[in-house]
């Protein structure tokens, strides 16, 4: 079951929401409601991972806007997956909400298929996550095969690791192998055999894979944004080098894809 806040300073809008979201085949808890983001950090400050996994949120409303509290929520809670509301059909509006660190950004009126498309994404990763931390955890019998099988992590390893997991939050920002070196603290030329030695990939190469993964999501959920559009939102602002590259990593166009996806 999804744990769910529900923020919007409309109550009829906040009430409805809410009522969608009760409606979910996977099962929904409403954990909080609330009428600006100020409010919502409130309630934030006492909860732990456990206690929340999703909020959905207007950009809108006074104290404090829906910008602003994600990048307060996700400094209190760097895993939670934030959806932002938004009236206006505009990429610059998106764009700004995934780089504030939104998971996704969806038009008002919701539209319930549309949103539980995306719960069962949150709740196929969710539950991902916990198989893989229930077969690391210390005496499950995964974790006892392994500690005779296999030493612990490497350090490049996990400095591998480090750099998917920034891309994986970074990806529609404009980051380069300079920006990743310094972030993780080694020089480019370094990481870069490391990362290829350990993933067997380049680092380009898994960026563009995640962008393009992202880009997917948003033509088949997002039919009124332009191809252009969600180039820039996924971290591309060249669109004629976008196109190319997703024909060449996924075998179509991206308006194929989206007709595809749409049959």
């Amino acid at each position: 079951m999804l744990k769910i806040m529900v923020i919007d300073d409309e109550e009829h809008i906040r009430l409805g929401i809410a009522k969608i979201l009760s409606k979910y085949p996977g099962g929904v808890e409403i954990a909080g409601q609330h009428a600006n983001g100020l409010d919502a950090l409130l309630q934030l400050s006492g909860m732990g991972p456990d206690d929340l996994d999703v909020v959905v949120t207007d950009i809108e409303m006074p104290m404090m806007d829906g910008l602003k509290f994600i990048e307060q929520a996700k400094a209190k809670l760097p895993g939670l997956t934030i959806i932002l509301l938004s009236g206006y059909n505009d990429f610059e509006y998106a764009r700004r909400a995934m780089r504030a660190g939104a998971a996704d950004y969806l038009l008002k009126p919701m539209d319930k298929a549309e949103v539980f498309r995306l719960l069962d994404r949150i709740r196929d990763a969710k539950e991902a996550a916990a198989e893989r931390a229930g077969a690391g955890a210390p005496g499950s019998a995964a974790a006892a095969g392994e500690a005779h099988a296999a030493p612990s992590a490497s350090p490049a390893a996990s400095t591998a690791d480090r750099i998917c997991r920034l891309i994986d939050r970074e990806y529609n920002r404009d980051i380069d192998l300079k920006y990743i070196a310094d972030a993780v603290g080694f020089n480019a030329s370094y990481i870069s055999k490391l990362f290829s030695r350990e993933k067997g990939e380049t680092i380009t190469d898994y960026l563009n894979r995640v962008r393009i993964d992202k880009a997917k999501q948003f033509l088949k959920d997002h039919p009124g944004l332009k191809v252009y559009e969600i180039a820039h939102i996924v971290g591309y602002g060249d669109k004629i080098y976008f196109q190319k590259l997703f024909k060449r990593m996924v075998g179509v166009t991206p308006l194929e894809y989206r007709a595809g996806a749409a049959d």
